[in-house]
């Protein structure tokens, strides 16, 4: 089931500058999505017609089934299933405390006072966060900051989280721990959608991968059949998975067989070699 859908959607600026130009996209249910593209590419923007903060200037969002209708009442129900979490949490952290920032959706879908307190307190300890409530978030580090910003979405129980570069900015452990959060998230059934320039975390974790750039999707499919276009990759100005481009060398230069496509993670890459060279084995 399609739970996010973009439909020949453009977006231009009021100068006539194009933002996206006729994006096609599609979320299903239960899916991780991963979109790479350079800076400036239209990611972010595109994200942003998700849950309606920018209207196209032409085609159609459909989320749930259902064509985007940008009036106040239906967007508030669109912003209660697609929550989105941007690149910087310092553009998404606002309250004088963690508890108080984490309150904020909730409240304001007229819950009770019990259900907003239950809700803060299960999405700080997902993110591992309780424990910091009073803590101002400015006082915060970048990676306890973005997990702030997480909670205050998982707050809102969304059917699909949306974030832009979740990873940006983290170090090695603190991406790792995103990431695993949003792998546990998808497993209990939460479409995940992402845009990241960290290509080597996709094939682990996306069953899909959008490639954008210049305002257009470029490619599309499995991670496999995505990194297998190294053309059209290298063209966006990204770059194969660590593992793949190690392949792609020794298969050039030192005429080893590992022919396209190369594997894409350490697991298969492994795999791939013990079946080549089994006989020496």
């Amino acid at each position: 089931m399609k739970v996010i859908e973009t439909k020949d959607i453009t977006y231009e600026y009021p100068d006539g500058t194009k933002a996206l130009e006729t994006v096609n996209f599609i979320a299903e249910k239960g899916e991780i999505v991963a979109l790479l593209g350079p800076n400036g590419a239209g990611k972010s923007t595109l994200f942003l017609h998700f849950n309606g903060i920018i209207r196209p200037t032409w085609g159609t969002v459909v989320i749930d089934g259902k064509t985007v209708n940008y009036n106040k009442k239906e967007l508030m129900k669109i912003r209660q299933k697609v929550g989105i979490v941007f690149q910087n949490p310092d553009d998404q952290l606002f309250a004088p405390t963690v508890i108080e920032d984490v309150a904020f959706g909730p409240m304001n879908m007229g819950l009770s006072k019990d259900e907003v307190e239950q809700r803060v307190k299960e999405a700080l300890y997902r993110v591992d966060m309780d424990g910091f409530e009073k803590k101002p978030p400015h006082h915060l580090s970048g990676g306890e900051k973005k997990r702030v910003a997480i909670a205050g979405i998982l707050a809102m129980k969304p059917k699909i989280m949306v974030l832009d570069e979740p990873t940006s900015g983290l170090d090695p452990k603190g991406a790792s721990q995103i990431l695993k959060l949003l792998y546990q998230l998808n497993n209990e059934g939460m479409t995940i959608v992402i845009s990241t320039h960290d290509v080597d975390l996709v094939p682990i974790y996306a069953s899909k991968v959008y490639i954008i750039n210049q305002g257009k999707i470029i490619k599309h499919g499995t991670p496999s059949e995505v990194f297998e276009d190294v053309k059209t990759i290298r063209d966006a100005n990204l770059r194969l998975p660590r593992i793949a481009h190690l392949m792609e060398i020794l298969e050039k230069k030192d005429k080893l067989p590992f022919n396209k496509p190369y594997p894409l993670t350490i697991g298969s890459a492994r795999k791939r070699i013990l079946e080549e060279f089994k006989e020496i084995k």
